[in-house]
């Protein structure tokens, strides 16, 4: 029988929707405080994919590889500091990592990640065979490049080895002149050796080694045998990646002998048990790299010194890797983990060694997603609290649920009286239990305000939590890659002593920044400080200069190692993700003064007004260097060149306008457009907060500037008076 048409119009009904909206009101609230953190906190551009069809986010990482070069397998370092070059990407250096998941990808292989790589060198050739994981499969398949300059450059040659379950960890050795690969397949629950019928794509089951699910499997002969290191985590008792097996026999083919006390290790997982790529002999001795995977899986690779190998004893002790850990964190592309690593010799007598790194923990995407999930649980939790503290919110009587639901679906307890009962009661105490909460804290109070303000401001903490997990990212902020190569430039800046706290700010945060190599302090006046005051990820140089001008922001300096200079005024403060996006736009044009500060100058005679300006008339013609990428060699050698002396002298009489002299020099030395503008997402002047800006009359510092112009264009000529429009970018990112 149904209700009574009056109950379901009844004053705890209405009372109730009055409630609900008070409830959805304050909820709405917070999502708008949740918008607009993440306005303010979120890159507000699209970073642009490395690839459209692969390159996804995959809760195992995203892995990639780089290279390394070394005189001994112990003084290895990555190739940007071998200063290799490559002109048609302006990659000057060539910076680590080299293959990426945008390589296969872009060749229609899609993948999420690339890893285990292991070289091949026939010889000035290097082969790279490595893991992709499948975007489409979502499973490992064993993939090739080819390089014939050292590794700079890779070519994608397709995948040599697809099953129908996951590879990975593809160990490629040759043997009586046959090539073998003996890839991680341990789904299937064996070991399996692969013969190439055509090098590099095409091969044949050889045998399986051993019927046991290996994993990481690395083999090596040494003093009459061939040594089989892996690890089998199906044994009982065994703790994974915290075991260690040897097998051993007269052939790489077989058959195969274990170890008289195996496992050898088992029981620390930071202790490099799990191989982590090929063991190598050198100066008689073999080393093993393992994985150190205490903190999180792959977190570092550790480097073992066999002292004892035999059928029946094994020893090992550690030795230092003498790679260097990155300090960039989760800004460097191993920043976080890295987890394999293969050495090999080349021609030339000097080493090179392939290693693969990712910038964010196993399991981050996931990790983020139930964090932001529970945040906006707890969020919900605490506006129905607060509704209930204020007595905007009440657990409605049964009779409301009752009629309110079932004009559209029968309630399971309306068959069930004795639940719907005990709801009732459940419902009633509830209420009588908040009434009487309201009663003691009295919200009217100042004891009542104020737990309730510090609930309104643990709601706003979590909405703001949620919101970074849910829409921030993985918290790094990447290179850009041009034509698939990285790069390096140098942060040169100009200060003196009364600036000091701005400087180390400064430092501390570019640093991190991923494609820094280096920071130039020009020091011009006081006593200039340690470099290890710096809490700094990269080297700190300062340049002490004899004479305090401006002019030696531009001074040729035969130490810089990189073509691209980032001039940057140490009172500017913004996001690493905006200086990585002027220096991709500097790649594509390396031939322009590319910049966040732009001015339209005109007039006649020329007058300097400000950006405001420049937005009015939607053009710019200037970039003023005070934030600026340029060409090192070019830029420094024009600035001091015979032509430009009569200009440095304008500079050093005013103290001001170095900025306008190299617009001018670079203007007047090429047809074509020499600037280009790019938005920063936001930017902090540091020296308002310090009080020690060097520019502070603002219509002053205009006058001098003007002046300047004036003088700049008698001696080189107008600035070309076409203005370069704004948001002409198709990525949006000089809007």
């Amino acid at each position: 029988m149904p209700l009574p048409r009056s109950l379901c119009h009844s004053q705890d009904f209405y009372g109730f929707e009055s409630a609900e909206s008070g409830v959805h009101l304050s909820l709405s609230k917070l999502q708008a405080l949740g918008s607009l953190f993440a306005w303010l906190t979120l890159p507000p551009f699209e970073r642009l994919s490395s690839s459209s069809s692969g390159c996804r986010m995959d809760d195992e990482g995203l892995w990639s590889i780089g290279i390394f070069y070394g005189k001994t397998p112990f003084s290895l370092q990555p190739i940007e500091l071998s200063n290799v070059q490559k002109d048609g990407s302006s990659a000057w250096p060539v910076a680590n990592p080299v293959v990426t998941c945008a390589l296969p990808s872009d060749a229609g292989f899609p993948v999420n990640f690339v890893a285990d790589p292991f070289l091949f060198i026939q010889g000035y050739t290097l082969y790279l065979f490595f893991e992709a994981k499948n975007t489409l499969t979502m499973q490992g398949d064993i993939a090739v490049a080819r390089s014939v300059d050292n590794g700079a450059t890779w070519e994608y040659l397709g995948v040599s080895l697809d099953e129908e379950w996951h590879l990975s960890y593809p160990y490629v050795f040759s043997y009586r002149d046959q090539v073998y690969m003996m890839p991680e397949g341990n789904k299937k629950g064996d070991l399996r050796l692969y013969r190439a019928l055509h090098f590099p794509l095409q091969w044949k089951l050889e045998r399986v080694l051993l019927k046991k699910p290996l994993i990481d499997a690395s083999m090596i002969q040494y003093e009459g045998y061939y040594w089989l290191f892996g690890s089998d985590f199906s044994r009982f008792g065994a703790q994974k990646n915290a075991e260690l097996e040897i097998w051993y026999s007269s052939s790489p083919l077989g058959p195969w002998k274990q170890h008289k006390h195996n496992p050898v290790l088992n029981g620390n997982r930071t202790l490099g048990a799990r191989n982590a790529g090929r063991p190598f002999i050198y100066e008689g001795y073999i080393y093993r790299p393992g994985q150190d995977c205490g903190e999180t899986y792959g977190h570092r690779v550790r480097l073992f010194k066999v002292e004892l190998l035999s059928p029946d004893k094994f020893q090992e002790v550690e030795v230092l890797l003498g790679i260097e850990e990155s300090k960039k964190g989760r800004n460097a592309w191993n920043g976080l983990r890295y987890h394999h690593l293969d050495v090999q010799q080349l021609p030339s007598g000097d080493y090179i060694a392939v290693m693969d790194g990712d910038r964010v923990p196993s399991g981050d995407s996931t990790r983020r997603l139930v964090l932001g999930f529970t945040g906006l649980l707890i969020l919900f939790t605490l506006v129905m609290v607060m509704g209930f503290l204020v007595g905007a919110v009440n657990f409605p009587p049964l009779s409301w649920c009752t009629c309110y639901v079932r004009k559209s679906y029968p309630l399971w307890f309306w068959a069930h009286p004795q639940f719907g009962s005990k709801l009732r009661r459940a419902f009633t105490s509830l209420n009588r239990t908040s009434s009487s909460i309201r009663g003691r804290m009295k919200p009217r109070s100042c004891f009542g305000i104020s737990i309730l303000c510090s609930l309104s401001v643990l709601a706003v903490v979590v909405i703001c939590i949620s919101v970074g997990y849910l829409f921030g990212g993985n918290g790094s902020e990447e290179a850009y890659p041009l034509k698939g190569d990285y790069s390096q430039f140098t942060l040169v800046t100009m200060t003196y002593e009364a600036r000091l706290w701005n400087l180390k700010l400064y430092v501390k945060h570019y640093s991190r920044c991923s494609s820094v190599r280096e920071i130039v302090v020009v020091w011009n006046k006081g006593t200039p400080p340690e470099t290890n005051e710096f809490d700094s990820s990269v080297p700190v140089r300062i340049r002490v200069e004899p004479k305090n001008s401006l002019n030696n922001r531009f001074k040729v300096d035969p130490l810089i190692k990189t073509r691209a200079v980032l001039e940057l005024d140490d009172d500017i403060m913004m996001t690493c993700d905006d200086v990585e996006r002027g220096f991709r736009v500097w790649r594509e044009h390396p031939e322009r003064i590319v910049g966040f500060y732009p001015r339209f100058i005109e007039g006649s005679p020329l007058e300097y007004r400000d950006e405001r300006y420049a937005r009015r008339r939607n053009g710019y013609n200037i970039i003023l260097t005070g934030a600026a990428f340029l060409d090192a060699s070019f830029a420094f050698e024009r600035y001091w060149s015979v032509d430009a002396k009569e200009g440095r002298g304008v500079v050093d009489q005013y103290f001001n306008c170095e900025d306008m002299l190299m617009n001018f020099l670079y203007a007047n030395s090429s047809m074509h457009r020499t600037v280009e503008y790019v938005h920063p997402a936001w930017a902090i002047d540091t020296s308002k907060i310090s009080g020690v800006a060097i520019s502070r009359d603002t219509q002053m510092h205009y006058r001098i500037r003007t002046n300047c112009l004036l003088k700049f264009s008698k001696m080189y000529g107008y600035l070309p008076s076409r203005k370069w429009e704004f948001g002409s970018r198709k990525d949006g990112w000089d809007v």
